[in-house]
């Protein structure tokens, strides 16, 4: 039996590649008559970095700027993934009609996209990876390899040529 996809998951972190990942997601839409969610999940300020601030403001005052850096950040990122969707999807037929929702969360990226999946009952993730060294996949590892390793659904990934640019984004 083929498996039945509805709802996918494209999972990025804005870099270079993006767009060349994006088109393999509309591709699968297209393909199975699915629909897209767009997650982009922002690293958190770290409890050193956290910390290092605190040494010059209260903790009260770091908080509520922390808050209102995250909003605005959440804003600019929403906005700059609609303006990437609105360019890719103008290219595909019912384009308009492939993306379902654009989430920006915050949270570590691989347990966030293996969360939201989950939440989503996402059928695919489709995401970039980048070529890494054995070294240093052995010691640091990636996004791309935790999502693989924590997900019940199948992962798509996508090499990002080596170099890879496009203009205007």
């Amino acid at each position: 039996m083929l498996p039945n996809i509805k709802t996918i998951l494209y999972a990025t972190g804005l870099g270079a590649g993006a767009p060349y990942v994006f088109r393999y997601a509309l591709a699968e839409a297209e393909k199975h008559g699915a629909r897209i969610v767009v997650l982009h999940a922002m690293e958190p300020l770290s409890p050193f970095g956290q910390q290092l601030v605190e040494l010059h403001i209260s903790h009260e005052r770091s908080e509520q700027i922390h808050k209102e850096a995250r909003e605005h950040a959440v804003r600019k990122i929403e906005e700059r993934l609609q303006r990437f969707c609105d360019k890719e999807v103008c290219h595909a037929p019912n384009g308009g009609e492939l993306i379902a929702e654009i989430r920006v969360v915050e949270g570590n990226p691989a347990v966030e996209i293996v969360q939201q999946a989950r939440t989503l009952k996402a059928d695919l993730i489709v995401m970039g990876t980048h070529r890494h060294t054995v070294l240093g996949d052995a010691v640091l590892g990636n996004t791309a390899n935790k999502v693989v390793n924590r997900s019940d659904i199948p992962v798509l990934l996508v090499r990002i040529p080596e170099g890879y640019r496009e203009e205007g984004f």
